[in-house]
């Protein structure tokens, strides 16, 4: 019988366990610092702003970008997503897109749609999603105002070549959200000149929920999305104008922060690698009945995968695993509807699976064994 010494596999919905620094960050935070950022001059508020630059810091080396002072932080991905499409002032116009977004792009570009005539297009693909470079130019036209790629899909790990992509759309604005990504897969955000890039804090980042924000290349092309106090500019009723406090508006959920600098200066250092779930993948696949959803190539196979059944619904194999096993993953549509309308597993979707950096190479092997055990058991149907 398989023997696990971690059975949560969904860290696509969110990251665990954290490193144990982050709650004793969070802890500390509370307990003897509580200041807020920029908002006055003694040493509670030197060691709470000094400290969230730092965050600025460290996430500017993970995203590979110079200015880490066109981070801004928000409370999510998704919130860094809406700053950066309702503030480009987007009308009259198309944004292409990759055909696995998340709803965090999706919803926002339904609205655009209804209330400013803008219209998405979807970028050619292989039947995994994996975006076709060299097909770019022929959708792109004269109205085409951003591109919109999802580095890793959250529903089958493809992850996208934002390097190529840049090189077929030429000087269009560039979008890339790291929600699923940044923490795990590599990011080069100058080199691959990246305009703006959304993240979280709380996944691949292993920091707390509540965490996230965006980067943004060119800060006075974009207007804010909310507006009020910053502690800068105080004699104006007018946004700053500079970055970041023209995007963060309000007080920062600092013990938030506190706790994801906590989690990039204590990252695990993984027991597996590329190989391990590459292995896992190809072993699932060998199971009778089931379709596995992962990239086609495994140079494009990030860390999520997850599989269909040709008898069992998503649901009743997560519900099997756990009552097994105490394995716990995520079934359904994964916020992604459009992802799982293109890889032909709407309206049921998927049981998905995502290992993090505190699984053991036997948990992944003994995942692969629960999978044949609870899929071939008839005693179950």
């Amino acid at each position: 019988m398989p023997q696990f010494t971690n059975t949560y596999f969904d860290n696509a919905s969110t990251g665990w366990p954290k490193p144990p620094e982050v709650a004793g960050a969070l802890s500390d935070f509370i307990r003897n610092t509580a200041g807020t950022y920029g908002r006055a001059a003694y040493p509670r508020v030197y060691k709470t702003s000094s400290m969230i630059e730092e965050c600025r810091d460290e996430l500017a080396k993970v995203m590979g970008v110079g200015e880490a002072g066109n981070i801004a932080f928000t409370q999510n991905a998704t919130h860094g997503i809406n700053t950066v499409l309702f503030g480009l002032d987007l009308h009259d116009c198309e944004v292409l897109i990759s055909p696995l977004e998340h709803n965090a792009v999706m919803r926002p570009l339904e609205r655009l749609k209804e209330t400013c005539n803008v219209h998405w297009k979807v970028i050619p693909a292989e039947e995994d999603g994996t975006i076709i470079p060299e097909q770019i130019p022929g959708i792109i036209s004269d109205r085409t105002r951003l591109v919109i790629v999802n580095h890793e899909s959250n529903v089958n790990g493809v992850i996208q070549p934002i390097e190529k992509i840049r090189e077929y759309i030429g000087n269009i604005p560039f979008l890339v959200d790291t929600t699923q990504s940044l923490g795990s897969v590599s990011f080069e955000g100058d080199r691959w000149d990246v305009d703006f890039i959304a993240f979280t804090g709380h996944k691949g980042l292993l920091g707390p929920t509540g965490t996230g924000g965006f980067y943004v290349r060119y800060p006075e092309l974009l207007s804010p999305l909310i507006l009020g106090g910053t502690g800068s500019r105080s004699e104006s009723v007018e946004m700053p104008l500079f970055a970041p406090d023209k995007f963060e508006a309000g007080t920062h959920n600092a013990v938030g922060i506190a706790g994801l600098l906590a989690a990039l200066k204590n990252r695990p250092k993984p027991e597996w690698d590329s190989y391990d779930i590459n292995a896992l993948v190809q072993g699932v696949q060998q199971i009778s009945g089931v379709r596995v959803l992962t990239a086609e190539h495994s140079v494009n196979r990030g860390n999520v995968f997850s599989l269909v059944h040709e008898n069992l619904t998503p649901s009743t194999i997560a519900n099997r695993l756990y009552e097994r096993f105490e394995i716990e993953i995520r079934s359904g549509l994964h916020c992604a509807p459009m992802a799982h309308r293109f890889l032909d597993t709407f309206p049921k979707g998927s049981a998905r699976f995502a290992p993090s950096f505190y699984h053991t190479k036997g948990d992944l092997q003994n995942l692969g064994e629960a999978l044949k055990i609870i899929l071939n058991d008839r005693n179950y149907v």
